[in-house]
């Protein structure tokens, strides 16, 4: 089944098509890829645009990118007509994917990198180009889901990933992104803790008020360091904006966070990929 594209008119939208070789009318599925530090995530939608409908998706581990194509694309239908992408994995990864595309279904490779300005963010990083792509991308899917959800008044936001790193980053309610935090994820916590100490080599425990095991006490710790920075941010942006934040988290080991009281956060699974359909008509090559 092809989802035929709707809702592009506008003169941004038409010169991207063009810009594919594609006319606004042409029925389409679009794949998106975000290649991350430990895996590859990809999602095919049935058209390039904030909204389109997800159509499948998949992941495979950055060891097996060799085996992408017969392990997840090869049987895909639609077969997409268009891609895009962010990478934070290394030049290697990034041609092995390329190259499936190309001898898979001819697709040009288009990666996004981030701007100073695109899709209703602009952005506030000192040098914003070095900005991650993935992060950008997550940045701008936080926004496109407040501005859906309070088309009139859109409050500022807070754009959390959890992955093997966390990144938690500001958004005003004008859309400014105004700076944010990197750190590790709860992997790259336990395995410096276990490599740099003495007898931390321990199940994995539980998230407790007081842990009273070593076990309970690593997790528990974890949590609390990617919370507390979490909550710090959250309070200094509604200093900032005189107005609460919303919370927006993402990100494989997301649900680590999700019950915690005193983090209300709207959880977006596919928070990048909604970044990606925003960005779309801002990447020509």
């Amino acid at each position: 089944m092809v989802w035929a594209l709707v809702g592009c008119s506008s003169p941004t939208m038409l010169a991207f098509f063009w810009a594919l070789g594609l006319s606004a009318s042409f029925p389409m599925s679009f794949l998106l890829i975000d290649i991350g530090n430990t895996r590859l995530k990809w999602g095919l939608y049935g058209g390039a645009v904030p909204g389109a409908p997800l159509l499948a998706h998949g992941a495979v581990v950055l060891e097996d990118i060799d085996y992408l194509w017969e392990m997840g694309w090869r049987a895909l239908t639609p077969r997409p007509t268009a891609m895009l992408g962010c990478v934070v994995a290394g030049e290697a990864i990034k041609r092995r994917v390329e190259e499936q595309l190309a001898e898979g279904w001819g697709l040009a490779p288009r990666w996004v990198a981030a701007s100073r300005q695109a899709a209703g963010v602009e952005n506030g990083y000192e040098h914003p180009h070095r900005l991650g792509a993935d992060r950008w991308a997550a940045i701008v899917g936080a926004r496109q889901h407040v501005l859906r959800e309070h088309p009139q008044d859109p409050p500022p936001a807070i754009a959390v990933m959890v992955g093997t790193a966390v990144t938690v980053d500001a958004i005003d309610a004008q859309g400014r992104f105004l700076g944010g935090l990197i750190l590790p994820g709860f992997g790259l916590m336990y395995r410096a803790l276990e490599s740099g100490t003495a007898g931390l080599k321990v199940p994995t425990g539980e998230v407790r008020d007081f842990p009273r095991n070593t076990s309970d006490a690593l997790m528990s710790g974890g949590t609390d360091a990617i919370a507390g920075a979490i909550e710090r941010l959250m309070r200094r942006l509604q200093q900032h904006c005189g107005r609460a934040p919303q919370l927006v988290m993402s990100g494989g080991a997301v649900s680590r966070l999700s019950h915690i009281d005193t983090l209300p956060a709207t959880v977006v699974e596919n928070l990048i990929f909604e970044g990606l359909l925003a960005l779309a008509p801002t990447v020509t090559e």
